[in-house]
């Protein structure tokens, strides 16, 4: 949790209109990485629910970041 912190606050100190845009993006992927660390380092294969909450998760980064604007 602290180096979540740490990464919201240093986005905090980036002079960009799409910092917020990077952050919520970043969420996407840290979930997909969880489930990726879940599988390869626990051992445990994450099932069609975890898959399907990942992809959700990554389609919203996307949304997020190529959106119109």
């Amino acid at each position: 949790m602290a180096s979540l912190a740490a990464f919201a606050w240093l986005l905090t100190l980036v002079d960009s209109a799409a910092a917020g845009r990077a952050y919520a993006a970043y969420g996407g992927v840290y979930i997909a990485a969880s489930l990726l660390w879940l599988w390869l380092f626990e051992g445990m294969r994450p099932d069609r629910w975890d898959m399907s909450g990942a992809a959700i998760a990554l389609a919203g980064a996307a949304v997020i970041l190529a959106g119109p604007r």
